[in-house]
């Protein structure tokens, strides 16, 4: 019985302590995409602009291919229901401003055959690239300290970050956020 006694004690702390975590996560990302100071946006953007990742054929693909364009780079997973809720609008404002001169580009911090089957069965109508911890790196590089997903980084067409934001952005502030940029 003692060790009952035990065993519940502890799952009550390890309650509290995932309670709090996830409190103290919500006041750290809610709110607007973020304005991002001149260090991370230079740093951020340079890493990411640099950075060389696999498709999801395993082609390697530089990010650079897409400067010139306004880019949105959304870091995410298959397992990560934030970013399965965001996507399904992410492809609608593909479809809207592609002609514009908007391109996203995906990130999956995942394994690269769970990130192609979700990719294919949600649809996505842009590239989707695959790296693990070197892809958390470039997500911090552009200001995700807390290396949560989803990460959504807005990239100008001269190559700068412009917003930067943790957590579901919906399709009303992505859009404010792009259309002055198209």
């Amino acid at each position: 019985m003692a060790h009952f006694k035990q065993i519940l004690i502890y799952a009550g702390i390890a309650l509290l302590a995932v309670t709090a975590g996830l409190l103290l996560r919500g006041q750290l990302t809610s709110g607007s995409p973020s304005s991002v100071s001149e260090s991370v946006s230079s740093k951020g953007s340079e890493a990411i602009l640099a950075a060389v990742l696999p498709d999801l054929q395993g082609t390697s693909q530089p990010i650079s291919q897409w400067r010139g364009q306004v880019l949105v780079v959304n870091f995410w997973a298959s397992w990560c229901e934030p970013c399965r809720k965001e996507i399904p609008e992410f492809i609608e404002v593909q479809n809207q401003f592609r002609d514009q001169g908007l391109v996203f580009v995906g990130i999956a911090v995942d394994q690269p055959q769970k990130a192609a089957a979700f990719s294919q069965d949600i649809g996505i109508n842009y590239s989707v690239l695959t790296g693990g911890m070197e892809a958390m790196s470039l997500a911090e590089a552009a200001g995700n300290k807390q290396g949560a997903l989803p990460f959504t980084v807005i990239i100008d067409r001269s190559g700068n970050i412009i917003s930067t934001h943790l957590g579901l952005l919906s399709r009303s502030k992505l859009e404010a956020t792009i259309k002055p940029l198209l």
